[in-house]
């Protein structure tokens, strides 16, 4: 049998992004079970809590009142209650409030422990039919267009797939900005995922673009953006070997500087191998 919330817990605990079927028993029964409820929106979470029989007290913890309301909670914490925190959706501290009360609590010496949950990013990269190996989640891109465009071109060689989340009166000038990692990027719009009206759309940058100015975005948006293609280099097998020279006087093998070369230009990791074995041990 589950053992009660230890006291002096603090409680990370993922609700629904939109289908209520999401909430796991785990979750229920610390919601049930804590002395106190952290909540983004009490009146939001409010819902939930009576959807799932949960009695338990709120407590309100947001962007607006979390410098004061932290040190309150771990007040609370140190005297041996438990407490969970929640966000309107999702887990809390992935652009929602959060990351200051668990850094206030690891500083203290308190314990955290996560009751993992749903995530709008990872439900649409997961459906995104885009590489999910290695992903980079950015939250929401500022809301100043300057500061927007600035950042986007620090991800233009970015290789690993992007994703964003943004409002719908964002959308359309996100999506221009969008253009900076270039038009025919393949991007994926998931929208109101896990609800009635959840939609994933598929394409190029330009397309979604040129598709969103016959329509009107809505729903919160999730996107997500195929990673910049590698560059590969063409050389001629004198500047190979100058470059293999060059690292394998930094004291990698020629097996591994073979494989960084191979990984940097249009040559088969063996070709580059048989020069490597061309050079003479010094």
């Amino acid at each position: 049998m589950p053992s009660d919330p230890k006291p002096g817990t603090l409680y990370i605990v993922g609700t629904p992004i939109g289908n209520l079927e999401d909430m796991t028993f785990r979750a229920v029964r610390i919601l049930q079970t804590v002395d106190l409820i952290a909540a983004e929106d009490t009146r939001h979470t409010g819902k939930l809590l009576q959807y799932f029989q949960v009695a338990t007290p709120q407590i309100s913890y947001h962007d607006h009142n979390r410098h004061g309301r932290t040190g309150e909670l771990v007040d609370r914490l140190q005297q041996g209650k438990a407490i969970a925190l929640v966000s309107d959706a999702g887990m809390p501290g992935i652009s929602d409030p959060g990351y200051d009360l668990v850094s206030a609590c690891v500083a203290a010496g308190l314990a955290v422990v996560p009751i993992p949950g749903c995530s709008a990013a990872i439900a649409a990269l997961t459906a995104s039919g885009l590489p999910s190996d290695r992903f980079v989640f950015e939250g929401f891109l500022p809301a100043k267009a300057s500061a927007r465009r600035t950042h986007l071109e620090t991800l233009k060689a970015e290789r690993r797939t992007l994703i964003f989340y943004e409002a719908p009166h964002r959308l359309r000038a996100t999506l221009q900005d969008l253009m900076i990692l270039g038009e025919t990027r393949q991007v994926v719009l998931a929208r109101e995922l896990t609800k009635l009206h959840e939609e994933l759309w598929r394409g190029t940058i330009s397309a979604a673009i040129a598709d969103y100015q016959q329509r009107e975005p809505q729903g919160e948006y999730t996107i997500v953006v195929a990673g910049a293609e590698q560059a590969h280099i063409t050389l001629s097998d004198t500047a190979i070997v100058a470059e293999l020279k060059s690292l394998l006087a930094q004291g990698l093998s020629r097996s591994e500087a073979s494989r960084q070369l191979a990984q940097q230009t249009t040559l088969p990791r063996r070709q580059i191998y048989q020069l490597a074995l061309s050079i003479a041990d010094e």
